[in-house]
């Protein structure tokens, strides 16, 4: 009968519009979400089956909600360095619980960045979600892989500790007086038996330097250490005696032909202008590589000419290069008084962790007070072939369903994946003024089909009246 399907259409038309009031309703109380994604209902006829003679009989409508999930927001600046929002496409990964996941652990994507430290270190959001990445192995290296979910952790930083780097590279810039007064105990100086490093005025032992500079080193656990160049005078014009020693001595071990600490003896030469003679100074075999080599502590006693640091300290092995000539620096040998202008070196003492930052890469990095930087993992990106397709659940996140297809996990910037824009938050994609128009008609569509069911009813009651 076409009054009752009038009545049914009405009714659709009720629970339709009931539908698109409540994506409403969502979309408004959501305008501040960060992330959110906004939902409309879209609207689709239904119609009944009926023959060419025969009445006219009304099918409704049918509403079908669907979330613009690729729908990107604005990005606004935050002050938390933790903080990101996705640049192009791709989401976050991130798990209900923090460890202990397996393969049957749920994995959620979501646009919302807003993470930050919870009380053991992981990184989570506000909805308690945590976010997941590659991190780094013993090597310092990352390995990413597309399609394995389990090959992701969730990323925490409260298990780095302090660093330290150690020194590889030291340079001096020098000048040593030509006119030097040569040294009374000259003619007792003897690398082996009457040394420099042995030089001690009270025991009346050893040869004093004519000049003697200082260079503090870093070791493998930031401990700081030196190394003193000390320099006496030669007969031969242009030429200096010169030893390389630790201070103190008992910081090393020392092999045949060294001792209280030595670590190279020979001579350094200068040419006629004052610059350094690199093919006459034998402090070092090889000029172009002045390389100090310190074995390790919990290495084999040293050889004859080798160093190792003292067994107590119990720190690695290390190459320093001594720089002391090339460029406008090193040593040089003019007639004014001698004097030590600078001294740089690389390596750290040991630094405390003070800030987390993330870099468009996903990378995220902890910062020391020393200046060390340390890469701690790689923010992963997961990418679908249709994330408009994805099935929304709590916490402004979404799931894999049919329609979505697969994951596949990506480094930002990379494969269609979108860079991440560190201390920034995605806003929400609704617009109010949109949503309002939409509540207005809404509500008269709503009102218009309530019209249908009572204009309906008094038409039956109508038919009723009849018999009467």
């Amino acid at each position: 009968m076409s009054i009752n399907s009038a009545m049914l259409a009405g009714v659709s038309g009720l629970v339709a519009n009931s539908s698109a009031l409540a994506a409403i309703s969502d979309n408004i109380a959501n305008v501040n979400t960060v992330g959110y994604k906004r939902s409309s209902a879209n609207f689709s006829t239904l119609v009944s089956s009926r023959g060419a003679t025969s009445s006219y009989a009304a099918g409704g409508v049918l509403a079908k909600t669907r979330t613009y999930i690729s729908q990107q927001g604005l990005s606004q600046q935050s002050t938390n360095t933790t903080d990101m929002s996705i640049s192009g496409q791709g989401f976050f990964v991130t798990t209900d619980k923090p460890e202990g996941l397996t393969s049957a652990d749920a994995r959620s994507f979501t646009r919302a960045g807003a993470f930050a430290l919870d009380n053991l270190g992981y990184l989570k959001n506000d909805a308690g979600q945590y976010l997941q990445g590659w991190l780094v192995d013993d090597a310092g290296v990352i390995t990413t892989d597309p399609s394995d979910l389990t090959r992701l952790s969730s990323i925490n930083v409260a298990n780095v500790g302090g660093a330290a780097e150690k020194t590889t590279r030291a340079a001096i810039t020098a000048n040593l007086q030509s006119s030097q007064v040569q040294s009374a105990q000259l003619g007792a100086y003897n690398a082996a038996t009457n040394s420099m490093a042995m030089y001690d005025p009270d025991a009346n032992v050893g040869v004093k330097p004519d000049f003697s500079m200082q260079v503090p080193v870093s070791d493998s656990k930031g401990g700081k250490r030196t190394i003193q160049l000390d320099m006496l005078k030669s007969s031969v014009p242009n030429q200096w005696y010169a030893e390389i020693r630790a201070v103190p001595a008992s910081d090393v071990e020392t092999g045949a032909g060294l001792s209280n600490g030595q670590i190279k003896t020979g001579i350094i030469a200068f040419t006629s202008d004052g610059r350094l003679d690199a093919a006459a100074t034998t402090l070092f075999p090889d000029p172009d590589n002045p390389i100090l080599s310190f074995g390790d502590s919990l290495g084999a006693a040293p050889a004859a000419g080798e160093v190792k640091w003292a067994t107590g300290l119990g720190v690695d092995g290390q190459d320093i290069r001594l720089d002391l000539g090339g460029g406008a620096g090193g040593l040089t040998q003019y007639d004014s008084q001698s004097v030590l202008q600078a001294v740089t070196t690389n390596g750290t003492a040991f630094g405390n962790l003070t800030n987390i930052e993330v870099d468009d890469k996903g990378f995220v990095t902890a910062i020391f007070d020393n200046g060390i930087t340390r890469k701690i993992a790689q923010v992963a990106i997961a990418t679908f072939a249709n994330p408009d397709g994805l099935k929304s659940v709590n916490g402004n996140s979404f799931r894999v369903s049919q329609g979505s297809g697969t994951y596949n996990l990506k480094s930002a910037g990379e494969g269609g994946a979108g860079l991440i824009a560190p201390s920034s938050l995605e806003a929400s994609t609704v617009d109010l003024s949109s949503e309002f128009t939409g509540l207005i008609t809404t509500q008269r569509a709503y009102s218009a089909s309530s019209k249908i069911i009572t204009t309906a009813d008094q038409m039956l009651e109508e038919l009723l009246n009849i018999k009467r």
